[in-house]
């Protein structure tokens, strides 16, 4: 058995925490790594999406013998990589003469192997082969559009599990609030047949319409493909079910003092402290205490007039 290491100090506690399963997920990282054999085209394919991914992605450049994707026992390197990077996407590249240019797109969740697809790469042409403006050439980190033409996207289970495994891939981070002057590039994935398809990224050029809103033309900047899809492996329901957790809502902060009715709607309570009235400074100005003195003085007067009459009619 496995001896599991449990932290023993609190930033280390704090490290396991980051990497453990979220309902709000943060940025998805992808390792890039190879095989045992490899050829020029794949290792071409590997450094061209490390390239789409430069700010997300780490590539290994060694050769990997034990990695052997679809096959029992062969996925406990894999693992063990994507524990150690962080990641929880992976692309793995093999050659070999039943599979050549074998391509594997896999996720993870909780660094166990989540699914699988293998794709076989054809007609590959780098970004260098075509020619464009270099102000065209989209920026780093920018967030690009998807383009799904076909029906097998939506009636093929190979197809929509490429779909998926793609759009996690290229997507980037996800943001809530998007500026359109941002996007500048757009990746276009088109089922030729039920097992082809033929993948390219464009850049977006924006021409005068004639309205506020510009025209749209799409230049081919590269890389392109074609994906032949070969093997493919889905989750288990019961491990779908528990990846695809989300929160519905956020929960809100408790406002102190406020709650809700359904007829009178928002209720709050005013909390005022005893007022010590005794202890009040009062202003010399104020009519009331002028009146008060004006009585008291009047009421002096009269009992020393008294006082002055009893006396004379005494003597």
């Amino acid at each position: 058995m496995l001896k599991v290491k449990t932290p023993k100090t609190a930033k280390a506690r704090r490290e396991v925490e980051k990497r453990a399963p979220k309902l709000v997920e943060n940025r998805k990282k992808t390792l890039i790594l190879q095989g045992t054999k490899t050829s020029n085209v794949l290792n071409a394919v590997l450094t061209e999406i490390h390239h789409l991914k430069k700010e997300s992605s780490i590539r290994y450049t060694r050769k990997n013998e034990n990695i052997r994707p679809f096959e029992s026992g062969g996925e406990t390197s894999l693992e063990f990589f994507s524990l150690k990077t962080d990641c929880s996407l992976f692309v793995f590249g093999s050659h070999a003469k039943k599979r050549p240019h074998n391509l594997v797109i896999g996720r993870t969740y909780d660094h166990h192997i989540y699914d699988l697809v293998e794709v076989g790469v054809e007609n590959f042409k780098t970004m260098e082969s075509f020619s464009y403006e270099k102000k065209l050439a989209p920026r780093v980190g920018s967030k690009p559009f998807f383009a799904f033409i076909g029906e097998g996207f939506q009636n093929v289970e190979e197809l929509k599990h490429l779909k998926e495994v793609l759009l996690d891939l290229f997507r980037g981070e996800v943001v809530e609030n998007l500026n359109l002057a941002g996007v500048d590039r757009v990746y276009v994935c088109t089922a030729v047949s039920s097992t082809r398809v033929f993948f390219t990224h464009c850049a977006l050029r924006l021409k005068k319409s004639g309205t506020v809103v510009p025209r749209m033309e799409l230049v081919e900047v590269g890389p392109s493909m074609d994906f032949v899809v070969r093997r493919h492996r889905l989750p288990n329901d019961g491990l779908r079910k528990e990846a695809m957790k989300t929160v519905t809502e956020q929960p809100k902060k408790k406002v102190k003092n406020v709650s809700g009715d359904v007829i009178q709607g928002k209720i709050g309570k005013i909390y005022i402290p005893d007022q010590q009235v005794g202890d009040m400074a009062l202003s010399h100005k104020a009519k009331g205490l002028k009146r008060e003195r004006r009585e008291a003085k009047a009421n002096n007067e009269a009992n020393e007039h008294g006082s002055k009459k009893k006396k004379a009619d005494s003597e």
